[in-house]
């Protein structure tokens, strides 16, 4: 194991500097680190599709499953018509009504760079009160991402690199786990990359229901700078990143949404699910892959419910 230097809240609070990207790109920037992915990264990430394979990396969004998670309000699906009132043998139609309020642990979404606030202000020193009841998101919106992500995708299988079938319930994560999955998996994250996480955690949801609580696995604070050196540009994992709990840092919860969203301006997807990626992965001895992302181009939303799809 490597020396880990866990640092201090103190020490956390200052990465809101020395790891900041406000101003990189510009004082009006609303996009963060999805500027890392330039016209050649996609180029590359197009030239990674060789099987002609795709997988989802969504969860299901069942309603009556999502009860027991920790989300503010269970996805509501009620149907407004359906086949059952149409008489025999004439036509009709069907239709429904589907609302998601998919922050949480519950359903897969994307992060917006609004969605995080720190001592009043958001990515790029944007004022808090951009978002607000009237304008709803202002700034920093999901439908800033219209053009969707299109990018390399890189899968660290952390569960299979601590032998096991998914992490513990608060276990944490550090550089050195990520790093011994590179190399045990043969493949580096690079600048531009979404960095795939699979902590199994999906996995054991299937397995033992839901943990109450929102306690997960997940990174520690301590990755936060090794995210910033490699530029990552998208973070995904089928838990919702941070560990939790963490209680070496109470005043800064979470800190990897605090510190990567509002400074960073690094983009999350929360709630993944990398069982049926990693079997793909370990069939075709591959872990790069193209990684594509459409959230919903929802007005001042501070973010989407998303089906990132992985193409080999």
């Amino acid at each position: 194991m490597a020396d880990r230097k866990i640092p201090t809240e103190e020490e956390l609070i200052g990465y809101m500097t020395s790891l900041s990207n406000w101003g990189r790109w510009g004082a009006d920037d609303q996009l963060g680190t999805l500027n890392l992915i330039t016209p050649e990264k996609r180029a590359q990430a197009g030239r990674l599709i060789r099987d002609g394979v795709s997988v989802s990396c969504a969860r299901p969004i069942i309603p009556e499953a999502a009860v027991p998670d920790v989300t503010s309000i269970p996805p509501l699906h009620y149907m407004i018509n359906t086949g059952e009132v149409t008489p025999e043998k004439e036509n009709g139609y069907a239709s429904d009504f589907l609302g998601i309020s998919f922050h949480g642990l519950t359903v897969t979404h994307l992060d917006s760079l609004c969605h995080q606030i720190w001592d009043g202000q958001m990515y790029n020193g944007r004022p808090a009160r951009e978002v607000n009841v009237l304008e709803r998101a202002s700034s920093l919106s999901v439908d800033k991402v219209k053009d969707g992500v299109v990018t390399r995708g890189v899968l660290l299988d952390i569960a299979k690199l601590k032998g096991k079938d998914y992490l513990e319930p608060g276990e944490a994560v550090f550089t050195d786990d990520l790093e011994a999955a590179e190399e045990a998996q043969g493949v580096r994250v690079e600048e531009g990359d979404a960095l795939c996480l699979r902590f199994g955690w999906y996995k054991r949801r299937l397995e033992q229901g839901p943990l109450g609580g929102g306690v997960r696995p997940g990174l520690h604070a301590q990755t936060l700078p090794w995210l910033h050196e490699r530029g990552v540009s998208v973070l995904f994992a089928d838990a919702s990143q941070d560990v939790h709990p963490a209680p070496e840092y109470p005043n800064v919860a979470p800190p990897i949404h605090k510190v990567g969203i509002v400074y960073m301006g690094l983009w999350l997807i929360d709630a993944g699910n990398c069982e049926e990626l990693v079997e793909v992965c370990e069939r075709l001895g591959r872990w790069e892959f193209m990684f594509t992302v459409a959230p919903l181009v929802f007005k001042n939303a501070t973010g989407s419910p998303i089906n990132p799809v992985a193409i080999f």
